[in-house]
């Protein structure tokens, strides 16, 4: 760790981007929460198609804001770019409150989703680089603890608020956080130690379009484009199942608050899954780790085909959290495993990035199951293959260059 970061202020470091990680988390499930209440009163004549437009207008913002933020946290700082992100997601998600129609609901989804797409990438960058020596993929499972612990606690308040207060207040509580966390990010959040040591002004001058290169330089071709693959995969089933899994759910006869109680399951899952997926990353490597995660996740998605009769259904879904969410973040543990770390914000952001395009296919794929009556079975059948899919895409992923590979290539290309 470079001695320009003060060390007390380091140990913020976890805390403070775990907080944030969570309330992106809280965007993770919100819409899923919030959609069946919006369909049943029929909210601006909201139907589920046009509800998956929202949902993927959300998803778009989100995909500009990962390929955008994560490649300018290599050129302006981590810790400025997470501050904005943290900032900006916040006072979007607190304005959806307000919103008078569907076209601004989704506007406002849009502009959120900007934030929250760099959130992520630059929240994992920073606690990956001051982990503990052999330590980076529990690091990126701890941090990502907060994803879900953020989608479980809005569950929760899905439950409890919506009946009560209605759907506008799950936005207020949601956003209301950020006025804490952001003060204590502008005191407390230290600066990138790379980022600090590699910050020359032609760095600067030239660090966008030298970062993105630099994942396609040194032999890491072939891991980008099967990384991209995998994040697709990964993010499909992740926002394809928090979006529509209480309505495929009320489609297969369960009430609605049954149907959110699996959601609050689904995520529950996850974090155990991400505690166990953490360990065992760090104990057999990420790469064997993430292609187990995926297969597991098939084989438990294709398994909640099956209709089960009381708590049945209930561990079923259990167990196809703690494998779903934690394949795709331990996709961003080897993703930290594989670039170096002056360009590691871009290579997770651009993976993120190209992920968010199958974050966008997810609610699409279960929304045109629903509306053709097929969600129930078929759709786990669907999201089944795609954790098949995902699981060659991390096998596909290459040897990674040297370091004296990564630097040798720019002088001998220049020869």
């Amino acid at each position: 760790m470079s001695s320009q970061v003060d060390a007390g202020r380091a140990r913020w470091v976890l805390p403070l981007c775990w907080t944030a990680v969570l309330l992106d988390g809280f965007d993770l499930v919100v819409l899923g929460s919030v959609l069946p209440v919006l369909l049943d009163a029929k909210q601006w004549g909201l139907t589920a198609a046009s509800a998956s437009v929202v949902s993927t207008v959300g998803l778009v913002g989100m995909t500009i804001g990962a390929l955008a933020i994560g490649t300018i946290t290599d050129v302006v700082g981590r810790r400025k770019a997470l501050i904005f992100a943290v900032a900006s997601f916040s006072v979007f998600t607190a304005l959806c409150a307000l919103a008078p129609s569907v076209f601004v609901f989704g506007l406002l989804r849009f502009l959120a989703g900007l934030g929250l797409g760099g959130c992520l990438p630059t929240a994992i960058a920073l606690v990956t680089e001051y982990a503990r020596a052999g330590k980076g993929g529990s690091a990126t499972t701890t941090i990502m603890t907060g994803y879900h612990v953020g989608a479980v606690l809005t569950a929760l308040l899905g439950i409890a608020v919506l009946p009560s207060l209605g759907w506008r207040a799950m936005f207020v509580i949601g956003a209301a956080p950020a006025l804490v966390l952001v003060p204590l990010m502008l005191r407390y959040l230290p600066e990138s130690a790379s980022f600090l040591r590699a910050a020359a002004p032609e760095r600067k001058l030239s660090g966008g379009a030298g970062a993105v290169a630099s994942l396609f330089r040194g032999g890491f071709t072939r891991a980008t484009l099967a990384f991209w693959v995998t994040s697709f995969m990964g993010l499909l089933l992740v926002y394809g199942l928090n979006t529509w899994l209480p309505q495929i759910m009320k489609s297969a006869g369960y009430p609605l608050g049954a149907a959110l109680g699996l959601l609050l399951t689904l995520n529950i899952g996850a974090v155990i899954g991400l505690v166990v997926a953490g360990a065992v990353a760090d104990r057999v490597g990420p790469r064997l780790s993430t292609i187990g995660w995926f297969a597991a996740s098939a084989v438990f998605l294709a398994a909640l085909s099956v209709k089960l009769p009381g708590i049945g259904v209930y561990v079923a879904v259990l167990i196809a959290g703690c494998f779903v969410f934690s394949s795709q973040v331990l996709v961003y543990a080897y993703i930290g495993h594989v670039y170096p770390a002056e360009s590691r914000a871009t290579g997770l952001g651009w993976s993120a990035g190209i992920g968010r395009i199958g974050a966008i296919c997810g609610p699409l794929l279960g929304g045109a199951m629903l509306t053709a009556g097929i969600a129930y079975p078929w759709g786990f059948y669907a999201f089944a293959v795609v954790g098949v899919l995902g699981a060659i895409g991390a096998a596909a992923v290459g040897r990674p260059a040297t370091a004296e590979e990564f630097e040798a290539e720019p002088t001998q290309q220049a020869a």
